[in-house]
């Protein structure tokens, strides 16, 4: 029995990192294509709201154990360039929900699985940043609990094509992964 304050649904759209402040060395080989993926990702949420389909924020903490969410938010809208859109893009809605995660995959170290299993999700979209890192192992670990996992390709983004492609590659093959674009998935296309 799920919580009755949480959406029931047997899908869910997991966002990864796309609330970043982008303050990394290889940041700037990143934000063009981050910002691409999270326009098409914005469309995706939308449509999954519409559909009553719980959207979860799956977020780094960046090292400062003291951080929330929405302070995180709020911060990166304030400022300029890549993080700014991003956070512009995806700012969460009130009935979205958010965590934030020690390591790279959304799994680790958080309530995500509990949460999940409350509300019956037995399948997940994910979308996010990085797709050769945090998004990989989010998915990895999904698929060993037995998830169904959809990556839609033109809704992650990596440093460099190379990276996400290999990724998306061995998301597909190994973890057997649905990579099309997210409009292809006819249960979240309008």
């Amino acid at each position: 029995m799920g919580d009755p304050g949480l959406p029931q649904h047997r899908r869910a759209l997991l966002l990864i990192d796309f609330i970043n402040p982008l303050d990394f060395p290889e940041a700037g080989q990143l934000a063009a294509s981050a910002v691409e993926a999270a326009r098409s990702t914005r469309e995706m949420a939308r449509a999954a709201r519409a559909q009553g389909i719980p959207v979860i924020y799956a977020n780094d903490n960046f090292g400062r154990w003291r951080s929330d969410f929405p302070t995180l938010v709020n911060q990166l809208r304030r400022g300029s360039g890549p993080s700014a859109t991003l956070a512009r893009l995806l700012r969460p809605h009130h009935d979205d929900l958010t965590l934030l995660k020690p390591m790279h995959s959304a799994f680790f170290g958080t309530p995500l699985e509990i949460l999940l299993e409350q509300i019956g999700v037995r399948a997940l979209v994910m979308a996010g940043l990085a797709a050769d890192i945090c998004v990989q192992l989010s998915a990895a670990d999904a698929f060993l609990r037995g998830f169904r996992v959809h990556v839609p390709e033109d809704c992650t983004a990596a440093e460099t094509a190379g990276k996400k492609a290999a990724a998306l590659t061995y998301m597909r093959d190994i973890l057997k992964c649905d990579t099309r674009p997210w409009q292809r998935l006819r249960w979240l296309a309008s």
